[in-house]
């Protein structure tokens, strides 16, 4: 086991193990450590805690210093720059005229590196820019190609449920998500209704996957035949994931039919077999946005943030 802390370096960012040493480091504390970047100013979010070996990686560097009130003030510095340096970068964008969208600008704490973060829909050749940049900053310059999933992170923005976007507010890093989630949590597959801000399937599918599965697991499928206590056999027509019920098509002795509702613990039926549900109303222009969404998804790749 190894003693270590978590820190995070930006709202929502992604949290990096340090040892804490001999110090007595508290949640919330600013602390100033190395990183792959440099000499960072972060947050303490997680407090000391022992974790095995295997779950840190190694080396596991230690915390340089708690900060002092020059450290924040120099941080504030820094913010207050970035300001600058982001309206610095748009104007030699437009200079050299790329096909580029400025994002954000961030100044590592050791001012030893400037990063500009943008999107753009393919390669860009910024070669001239960087030295452009350099020769006003006089320091190292990097652009940072990201997502859109990684551009709605750092502006933020409200989702359609009317709070603050997860990304952007406490999700640390993105977790895999797919139409196979839409599905099993019988939600509409027309890719406006299911994609987030960011034009990518909504993040907040993967929330409640677990729960939709365990709960669907006990559930006979719509058009599977089942038997109910009370002697009554039918022909399942719709189900309540969440409330656990089942309403149940049932023929009576005059061959009139009947629909009834059931607790899924008064049926018996064989158990659910993995289908895939078919969307009789899916249009084959939602079918061939689903696709595009599909595709979207797998390019995206890993968040380009987190490189520290």
């Amino acid at each position: 086991m190894i003693k270590v802390i978590g820190v995070r370096f930006r709202r929502a960012g992604k949290i990096y193990y340090f040892s804490p040493g001999k110090r007595d480091i508290h949640i919330n504390d600013h602390v100033i450590v190395e990183t792959a970047r440099g000499v960072e100013y972060g947050l303490v979010v997680i407090g000391p805690r022992d974790v095995e070996d295997d779950k840190v990686v190694q080396p596991l560097k230690s915390v340089i210093r708690l900060t002092t009130a020059q450290d924040d003030a120099q941080e504030n510095g820094n913010r207050e720059k970035e300001k600058e340096a982001f309206k610095i970068c748009l104007e030699k964008i437009r200079k050299h005229r790329l096909e580029m969208k400025l994002i954000d600008a961030e100044y590592t704490f050791d001012n030893n590196k400037v990063l500009f973060y943008f999107t753009a829909d393919g390669r860009i050749d910024f070669r001239e820019l960087v030295k452009d940049l350099a020769s006003v900053f006089k320091t190292r310059i990097e652009l940072r190609q990201i997502g859109v999933r990684d551009e709605t992170k750092i502006l933020g923005g409200i989702g359609i449920c009317g709070r603050p976007l997860c990304c952007h507010t406490h999700q640390s890093e993105f977790l895999p998500v797919s139409i196979k989630m839409a599905k099993e949590q019988n939600l509409s597959l027309n890719p406006t209704k299911i994609s987030g801000v960011c034009g990518r399937l909504m993040c907040c599918l993967k929330h409640e996957e677990e729960t939709y599965e365990e709960l669907n697991s006990r559930l006979p499928g719509v058009g599977d035949h089942v038997t109910a206590r009370d002697g009554s056999r039918g022909e399942v027509s719709s189900v309540n994931v969440l409330r656990q019920m089942v309403k149940v098509i049932v023929t009576l002795e005059n061959e009139e039919k009947e629909i009834r509702e059931y607790k899924v613990e008064e049926l018996k039926f064989r158990a659910r077999r993995k289908k895939e549900k078919k969307n009789q109303n899916k249009s084959r222009q939602e079918e061939k946005e689903l696709k595009v969404l599909e595709a979207l998804e797998r390019r995206e790749g890993k968040s380009k943030l987190n490189d520290n």
